[in-house]
């Protein structure tokens, strides 16, 4: 087999060159330095090869919109405009969805280099993935991979990596992947030096990594699995080295749900993880087989993917649901058989897949299996583990020096990479915009409700509310218990001017979720627009109380206390609305309005003019300040 463990198998052994009184001749030292020089060039010739290859498959999404869940990431989380954002992000677990401090920090840092501007977001998740294909190259190479730069290659177009990388929220996936290799590459040194520089460097590299996303926390078992792979065992002094990682990975892997939690309670909403019923041991197996089967297909045949797929319903445990996982189980057991020679790097290679994986497998509730139960972007890091497999496996292959089979192997290789990267390349093509999207889910799977819903609020921002709504009918077919199903189409009824309808869709809403602000300031606005203001009023503050930093609701409430003649009551919720949103000058706007008609002119002037600062073409305000 290409790779090969070191002979020695005691740890850390230091074995000096042997001794040899051979002098090398001028000539001899000559040639050295040129191979050197050229090899060399041959080094930066295959990193070249390897960025551009990454930057054309990406190249479409150099002009990418936001998408999905950006707004809930940047341009529509307050914490953005939070002058304590940093303080919080380390020292306020709660503060967001997520405790990924370091992850959080840069990513408020290129909110402030690039604020809406999506290029430089899209720059930077192309950049860190490139640096990651050198990294997966780098370390085959330390595991003596032959072909290890084809594997920086392979990861750098390969399809299934295009949802991590295109798409501006999954910036943690591809932030945190750097310093998990520099952490392994840091061990694999350890290991064969026994420096504790090495270790320092590795321990460091993981909690970086860990702190820019938790599904890094498998590291330690990792090393574990290299400890058996180089010894053929698991000794005393590999398990106390391992305590330390283990030290790091819990505690933060334990701090992430209470994050989840503490953040979800204090938007007064939980998530529908709640919802979730994966049922006993045997149903998780089952639903573990099933998903395990899938993301190695979508691994090993990246054809046709989808950033959602539908979620299909879980069974009762049956034989047939369990035969992926007796044929992976059995596929492991060969290689346990054979681990004397190939299949001990074989088990290394699918052991990193398995174990990257395990956490997204089914056998604990995370929120994103409330509309799927695979994505994409967790194949990131396991991935890693099936392309040194396929490489290792190539350069056994290919190892012979028989000019016709290396030829042979050179073409298959040409044309394995030009697939890889056209495929990816057409798919990063659909991350262009939401339409481009969500589109060819709803083609291929009509009854996956998270893609219709989004489908349907793309079509609302582009003032198609018929089609929203057809749309919006199919999700609530689907997700009857889902109290946004009826918001939705209150939403579209009141596009159409079908206020009565909008009013029915709000009111099923709140029957299904009473305490969602959202859904209060939105009946608020209809019952406004249909001359009920006394009902929009009671709506508008309930909104408020259940969430005190909604400005929009604030600035709704204001808005109907002046259109009732309640000038005074009105400056209050319209200055609080303008306090946790400075930045809308709608906001500036209508509070302005309303202290130019209570006589406060000066006041007035100052908000009308802050409204044309931060939207010069807002007519209204224009005029109104040349009054």
């Amino acid at each position: 087999m290409a790779v090969k463990p070191p002979a020695d198998m005691g740890k850390h052994s230091k074995k000096k060159p042997p001794a040899t009184d051979t002098v090398v001749a001028p000539d001899d030292d000559l040639l050295s330095r040129e191979y050197v020089i050229s090899g060399g060039v041959v080094t930066l010739l295959q990193a070249f090869v390897i960025v551009i290859a990454g930057l054309w498959v990406f190249s479409p999404v150099f002009r990418g919109d936001w998408l999905w869940d950006d707004s809930w990431y940047l341009t529509n989380n307050p914490l953005m405009h939070d002058p304590a954002r940093i303080w919080k992000a380390w020292f306020q677990p709660g503060s967001f969805v997520e405790y990924y401090p370091i992850e959080q920090t840069l990513q408020w840092w290129q909110w402030q280099c690039w604020h809406d501007d999506t290029l430089g977001y899209h720059l930077t998740n192309i950049g860190l993935h490139l640096l990651s294909a050198l990294l997966v190259w780098r370390l085959f190479a330390r595991l003596r991979l032959p072909l290890a730069w084809l594997g920086g290659l392979i990861f750098a177009v390969h399809p299934a990596n295009v949802e991590s990388v295109a798409w501006i929220a999954e910036f943690k996936t591809v932030l945190c992947l750097p310093p998990f290799l520099l952490a392994m590459t840091a061990w694999i040194d350890y290991e064969e030096h026994g420096r504790g520089r090495d270790y320092a460097l590795a321990l460091g590299f993981f909690l970086v990594a860990m702190l820019c996303k938790i599904s890094m926390a498998p590291f330690p078992v990792v090393i574990l699995l290299y400890a058996w792979w180089k010894r053929g065992r698991i000794g005393r002094g590999d398990l106390l080295a391992s305590a330390p990682f283990f030290l790091v990975a819990v505690p933060l892997g334990l701090l992430a749900p209470f994050s989840s939690t503490t953040y979800w309670q204090g938007l007064h909403k939980m998530t529908n993880e709640s919802n979730i019923d994966l049922g006993g041991l045997l149903s998780r197996l089952t639903l573990a087989s099933e998903t395990l089967s899938v993301y190695l297909a979508h691994a090993c045949w990246p054809v046709g993917l989808l950033p959602v797929y539908p979620q299909w319903k879980l069974q009762n445990p049956s034989v047939i649901g369990f035969i992926p996982l007796a044929a992976f189980a059995g596929l492991a057991g060969w290689f346990w058989f054979r681990r004397t020679s190939w299949g001990r790097h074989a088990l290394l290679g699918l052991g990193f897949f398995v174990l990257s994986l395990a956490p997204f497998l089914g056998f604990n509730v995370v929120s994103y299996m409330d509309f799927t139960w695979v994505m994409d972007h967790f194949l990131y890091l396991p991935m890693i583990g099936l392309i040194g497999l396929f490489v290792a496996a190539l350069g056994t292959f290919f190892q012979p020096a028989v000019p016709a089979r290396r030829l042979a192997g050179a073409g298959f290789l040409l044309v394995l990479v030009t697939l890889l990267a056209v495929e990816a390349n057409a798919y990063a093509a659909t991350f262009i915009n939401e339409e481009t999207l969500w589109s060819p889910v709803v083609q291929r799977y009509p009854d996956t409700w998270l893609a219709q819903d989004n489908l349907a609020k793309v079509c609302m921002v582009l003032n198609r509310p018929e089609e929203a709504k057809a749309h919006f009918e199919i999700v609530r077919q689907l997700r009857p218990d889902r109290a946004d199903s009826f918001y939705n189409i209150g939403r579209a009824w009141a596009e159409l001017g079908r206020f009565p309808e909008a009013i029915a869709m709000d009111e099923q809403a709140l029957a299904i979720d009473p305490a969602s602000a959202e859904i209060h300031n939105n009946l608020g606005i209809v019952l406004a627009q249909s001359g009920r203001l006394p009902e929009a009023l009671d709506h508008f503050k309930q909104a408020t109380l259940l969430k005190p930093d909604y400005a929009l609701a604030y600035n709704n409430l204001g808005n109907a206390l002046a259109q009732s003649g309640r000038l005074s009551d009105a400056v209050e919720p319209l200055t609080t609305a303008v306090q946790l949103k400075p930045d809308s000058a709608q906001a500036h706007d209508n509070l302005a309005t309303v202290l130019q008609k209570l006589g406060r002119n000066d006041e007035a002037r100052q908000h009308y003019q802050q409204a044309l600062l931060l939207d010069p073409d807002d007519a209204r305000a224009r005029d109104d300040l040349a009054k």
